[in-house]
């Protein structure tokens, strides 16, 4: 019956999530396999995002029961130690900020809304931010910050088509906000941020301080991958190069890898059509390259990198969670799941 078919798809999305949380945070700590953890989080509906924060010991989780909840993590055990309650829909995405801004949490919903949330007091939340109205017309998707090099800034995807750019002003205490229209005609899925420094650019000899850049990646129902950078001389974001094509259908989640001293710009690409894609960019040139990681034979939903860029967590509809890796030669190989 269908309340059983909509009761069971609740629940394999629930054990999805949970299952790629873990295996991202694995990979995070570099730990060389990843230990299976569960637990009742106590929402009332489907669990959609699970994010640990910068030091690993806190865990947000989103619901389309409307809420956020914070757990404190150690070892095995989680403490409740917030409930944030405002979203006036599902709640789809968290994102949290670096430590050096404070406790910040970012969240996105169905109800068009981003809220920024900041700790006060010890488990004393309060809303920070919320984005005005009519900024979006449609559900923001996905929600991430930016490096902390960039400042305190968010870029939010929308199924409106568009994305949005939220910085913060220390000067002023106010928050601004750009936006990319029609960057995805048929709805913007994910977005993620750049690395603030492009590859090569540390090792490079000179004398002015380096200089963080912005650039994004997004992907929507339109099948396609875009890759944007914020243009100082035209004082707006702009798209790089043409569309990045190769999925055939839609495209649920990109990632842009961290660099630590790659030579290289990585992304990865996750899809409704089963397969995962990573492109990549030499220096000083503009073109990407594709290389199949694999095809899974089913939708995959979240692609996730470790801190450093070596690992890769991707999640499937098969409520299965994989780690691969990119060996000397340069193919990937599957080191667990």
């Amino acid at each position: 019956r269908p309340e059983i078919k909509r009761r069971r798809e609740r629940e394999r999305r629930r054990r999805l999530v949970v299952v790629c949380s873990v295996c991202c945070v694995c990979v995070k700590a570099n730990m060389a396999t990843a230990a299976a953890m569960s637990f009742d989080a106590g929402h009332r509906d489907v669990v959609h995002d699970v994010q640990f924060d910068f030091y690993g010991k806190r865990l947000a989780t989103a619901s389309s029961d409307r809420s956020v909840k914070i757990f404190e993590v150690v070892g095995s055990e989680q403490k409740l130690v917030a409930d944030l309650a405002g979203h006036e829909g599902p709640v789809w995405q968290v994102s949290w900020a670096h430590p050096k801004f404070g406790n910040l949490l970012a969240s996105c919903s169905f109800d068009q809304r981003v809220m920024v949330w900041k700790e006060v007091s010890e488990g004393n939340w309060q809303v920070l931010y919320q984005t005005p109205p009519g900024l979006h017309t449609a559900s923001i998707n996905a929600v991430t910050f930016a490096p902390q090099e960039v400042g305190l800034v968010l870029a939010a995807a929308s199924s409106d088509g568009s994305i949005s750019i939220l910085t913060y002003n220390g000067n002023t205490g106010n928050w601004s906000t750009e936006k990319i229209a029609n960057a995805h005609s048929l709805g913007c899925l994910s977005v993620s941020w750049a690395p603030a420094f492009q590859p090569g650019a540390m090792v490079q000899p000179s004398s002015a301080p380096l200089q963080p850049s912005k650039f994004l990646v997004s992907c929507g129902c339109d099948n396609s991958i875009k890759v944007w950078s914020f243009s100082d001389a035209h004082g707006k974001w702009m798209q790089q190069g043409s569309d990045l094509a190769g999925h055939t259908n839609w495209v649920r989640d990109v990632a842009w890898a961290p660099n630590m001293g790659m030579p290289r710009s990585t992304i990865a690409s996750a899809s409704e059509d089963g397969k995962v894609f990573i492109w990549s960019q030499a220096p000083n040139t503009t073109n990407w390259q594709s290389k199949l990681l694999k095809d899974f034979g089913c939708p995959v939903w979240r692609v996730s990198w470790s801190v450093s860029g070596g690992l890769l967590a991707v999640s499937d509809a098969n409520n299965e969670a994989s780690l691969w890796k990119e060996a000397v030669d340069g193919t990937w190989e599957q080191i667990s799941q």
